[in-house]
C-alpha cells in the first residue's frame, strides 16, 4: 500500500463515523438526512451512465446507503471504506436485505494500484470534505475507471450559504447532523473540484446542486450549487 493510501484519513473522521454504525440505516436516525439524500444521488447517477450489468465502485460506501441503491438498479457494486464498523454494518444489512454488493476495507490509492482501469463507474459522496488530500483521492478514482468510464462526486462548496445551512442549522440548529459533522475549511468550491478532475485527467461533463429539503425530508437535484453539490466526469476513450 502507497503511503498515501495509508494516510489519506483523519482517524478522528473514521471513529466518528464508526460511533453511527448502529443507527446508519436508520431512517429517523443521525442519517436521516443522508437517507433523503440518496434516492437524489442515485438518480443523478441513473441518468448520467448505464448501470444494468456495469461494474461500479462506490468509495467512502460507509454503512452500504448508496452501495444498495446501486446494485438494485442492476449493477455490479464493489464498495470501499477504511472504518470497519461501517462495514460490518454494511454487510449485515446485505445479508438481511439480499442485495449483493462487495465490500472491503481498503483505501482507494491502494485499489488503484490494485485494479487500474477496472470500473465503468466511479461514485464518491460526501466524502472527498472528510480527507487530508482530495486530490489523491480524485486521482485515484479517475484511474480505476475505464475509459469512457464516469467520476460521480458530491461535496460541499465552501460558501457563507453552505456554513449557514450544512453546520449551523444542520448540526447546531435543527440536529439533523452530529455536531462536529463538517469543518467549514475542508468545502471545496466547484472551481477546485474541476482542476483536480483536469489534473486527474478527466472531463467535467457537469456540476449541479442538491437541495435538502426538511420539511418534507427529501432532496433534489437543482441548478444552486452554493451548498451541497454533484459533479459527473468523464474518462476519455
Amino acid at each position: 500500500m502507497s503511503a498515501t493510501a495509508q494516510t489519506n484519513f483523519h482517524q478522528s473522521e473514521l471513529d466518528k463515523f464508526d460511533e453511527l454504525a448502529q443507527r446508519w440505516w436508520d431512517p429517523s436516525g443521525p442519517q436521516k438526512a443522508l437517507h433523503a439524500l440518496n434516492p437524489a444521488r442515485l438518480g443523478y447517477v441513473a441518468e448520467r451512465a448505464t448501470l444494468r450489468d456495469a461494474t461500479v465502485l462506490d468509495v467512502g460506501c460507509g454503512g452500504g446507503l448508496l452501495s444498495e441503491a446501486l446494485a438494485k438498479a442492476g449493477a455490479r457494486v464493489t464498495a470501499i471504506d477504511l472504518a470497519p464498523n461501517l462495514l460490518k454494518v454494511a454487510r449485515l444489512h446485505g445479508l438481511e436485505s439480499g442485495v449483493k454488493v462487495e465490500y472491503r476495507q481498503l483505501a482507494v490509492e491502494a485499489l488503484a494500484e490494485e485494479a487500474p482501469a477496472s470500473f465503468d463507474v466511479v461514485t464518491c459522496m460526501e466524502m472527498l470534505e472528510h480527507v487530508p488530500d482530495p486530490a489523491s483521492i480524485v486521482r485515484a478514482c479517475a484511474s480505476l475507471l475505464k475509459p469512457g468510464g464516469r467520476l460521480f462526486l458530491s461535496t460541499l462548496n465552501r460558501t457563507p450559504a453552505a456554513f449557514a445551512l450544512a453546520i449551523v442549522g444542520a448540526e447546531y440548529i435543527a440536529r439533523l447532523l452530529p455536531k462536529g459533522t463538517h469543518q467549514y475549511r475542508d468545502f471545496i468550491k466547484p472551481s477546485e473540484l474541476a482542476r483536480l478532475l483536469r489534473e486527474g485527467g478527466l472531463a467535467l461533463e457537469d456540476v449541479s446542486g442538491l437541495m435538502y429539503e426538511p420539511w418534507r425530508n427529501a432532496a433534489r437535484v437543482v441548478r444552486r450549487t452554493d451548498v451541497n453539490y454533484l459533479a459527473c466526469a468523464r474518462r476519455p476513450e
